[in-house]
């Protein structure tokens, strides 16, 4: 099983957990290019290679109009709102479960600022949170783990520090009371520097991304990457990501299973559109025939076990069905990496597959589609320039 394993004993930011992803990546430049030709106005994302207590690892940083943001020296003071935030994640030409995970991270911090400020998420300004920097770091990670495409998370505890913090609204203790509330029910420890060592951003994004925590997992480590934190403290200031295959037994599976005959196929897609942003790994139909010659529809949805609950609430809901058949599966996969290829149309990504002495790879049927809109040509002609 691909794994990725974070270790977030010095902490976890949005910058450090990139810059660790951007280690991984079998093409970081091509990433990056990628990500600077996303159409968000002056923004330059690039990457520092540095050495702190003789560890070479990565930094990233972001200039919006030449100014570092996220510097003391910025003046930046732009403060967005959560509807300001998904204007500009809804502008950048990213897949859509990209702009849809970044935007729960978003949602998740807004949700701890209301419930720390006594307000409603509507009302919430983001002030560091809503600088550019900070929105690129969601984006940027979001985009890494979709061309990663890990099987499962797993997360170390999280160091948080200790002290106080300076921010818009004054000193407040370590962990920051947004980032508390986001950490609430996740294993913590102080860890061994004083200071801030995890933001809002980054416990946002483990909190959105982590399937599990605890230590690491039996594993095949094939890549690490090292994530370096921008001050330089006596011990190695970075997050640490291991990429590799686990010893664990192939993921346990939940497949849901209902017969329908008297629902509309509007009304049937609906239902699957639902479930699928209710964290269903696939949802599908197949056509049956049912008792007394009627033709009917298979209702199939595969799932991990921490959402057959759920998922169960939803199929009973968006359904007519009376009942759902449940069955545990085991999955096996293969593996996935994503590359840049050049066409003489514009570059596309490209997934690989392999394992099990079989590999093959298909480009991305987004890319596809926004080249032949831009270029006003058939899908089947850009294909054929591959």
């Amino acid at each position: 099983m691909k794994t990725l394993y974070l270790d977030c004993g010095m902490g976890a930011a949005g910058d450090m957990l990139g810059a660790a992803l951007l280690e991984l990546h079998p093409a970081p430049d091509d990433f990056l290019r990628r990500l600077n030709a996303s159409g968000l106005p002056g923004v330059v994302s690039r990457r520092e290679r540095i050495s702190r207590c003789g560890v070479m690892g990565s930094q990233l940083h972001v200039r919006v109009y030449g100014e570092e943001e996220g510097k003391p020296e910025s003046q930046q003071h732009t403060h967005r709102n959560l509807p300001g935030v998904e204007e500009i994640l809804n502008s950048v030409p990213a897949s859509a479960a990209v702009r849809e995970k970044a935007l729960a991270v978003y949602q998740r911090i807004a949700e701890a600022e209301s419930a720390v400020h006594g307000t409603s998420v509507e009302k919430i300004h983001f002030h560091e949170l809503g600088q550019m920097d900070a929105i690129v770091d969601v984006l940027t990670v979001c985009m890494l783990l979709e061309d990663l495409a890990p099987d499962r998370i797993i997360v170390s505890p999280i160091s948080v520090g200790s002290g106080y913090v300076h921010c818009a609204h004054g000193l407040l203790p370590v962990p920051a009371p947004a980032t508390a509330l986001l950490l609430s029910g996740l294993p913590i420890q102080t860890g061994p520097e004083e200071g801030e060592l995890c933001t809002p951003t980054g416990a946002a994004l483990l909190r959105c991304f982590a399937d599990e925590f605890g230590p690491m997992p039996p594993m095949r480590v094939e890549r690490i990457g090292y994530g370096m934190g921008h001050k330089n403290l006596s011990h190695l200031n970075a997050l640490r990501a291991f990429l590799g295959e686990s010893d664990e037994k192939p993921s346990l599976l939940w497949l849901l299973q209902c017969n329908l005959d008297d629902m509309t196929g509007e009304e049937l897609g609906f239902a699957q559109e639902e479930l699928m942003k209710a964290g269903a790994r696939d949802v599908w139909t197949s056509a049956i025939g049912m008792k007394k010659g009627r033709p009917g529809v298979l209702f199939s949805v595969l799932c991990k076990e921490e959402k057959r609950e759920d998922l169960l609430r939803l199929l009973f809901l968006h359904t007519t069905t009376l009942g759902v058949r449940c069955f545990p599966c085991e999955r096996y996969e293969l593996e996935r990496a994503f590359s840049t290829k050049e066409t003489p149309f514009g570059n596309i990504r490209v997934k690989q597959a392999f394992g099990y002495g079989v590999s093959r790879e298909k480009a991305e049927y987004e890319d596809l589609a926004r080249l032949a809109r831009e270029k006003g040509l058939p899908l089947r002609d850009i294909k054929k320039k591959l």
